[in-house]
């Protein structure tokens, strides 16, 4: 039987879910950083309790760890996001007119973004940025699927009040 103390394990387990808890993290901290710093203490915990851990509830237990330090630092931070800067590609034929409402389209939908709830925002997020499925967000946050559907649902609901033509 393999454990997560084997180096090849931990790493299998380090390669498949790093990237997605960081995004996870990111999307709830709106902060680089702090969701390096979680993610990368959630693998350090992950790490030193190697041998209470099997390889089966690794991703699991890194999602928990990395949630609870974010709900730790958090506590009553309002979340800022700047994932619209990210997604901007080069361009060189577009008007200045068109860049202009360009720019003030992805402001309207980045504070649109901003004012979701925590849990409304992390789902929008990972499920239309990172492609993550309604099972995959509800493993993630620890609740059903229904509840995901119904946070999708409002967070939508809640965009196109805000933004005309989403």
């Amino acid at each position: 039987m393999s454990n997560v103390c084997e180096d090849h394990v931990f790493s299998k387990v380090f390669k498949a879910h790093s990237k997605t808890v960081f995004n996870y993290i990111f999307y709830k901290f709106g902060n680089e950083e702090k969701a390096h710093d979680a993610v990368q203490e959630a693998f350090v915990k992950l790490w030193q309790n190697c041998a209470k851990v099997s390889p089966e509830k690794a991703k699991s237990y890194v999602y928990t760890i990395a949630n609870n330090l974010y709900l730790n630092v958090l506590k009553a931070e309002k979340v800022r996001l700047k994932h619209a800067d990210s997604l901007v590609k080069d361009r060189t034929n577009e008007s200045p007119e068109f860049l202009m409402e360009e720019k003030e389209y992805k402001k309207k939908l980045d504070d649109a973004i901003n004012a979701l709830p925590d849990n409304q925002r992390t789902t929008f997020l990972l499920n239309r940025i990172d492609g993550k499925k309604y099972a995959e967000i509800a493993e993630m946050e620890g609740v059903g699927v229904k509840a995901i559907e119904k946070r999708m649902h409002l967070a939508l609901k809640s965009l196109r009040e805000q933004i005309d033509g989403i």
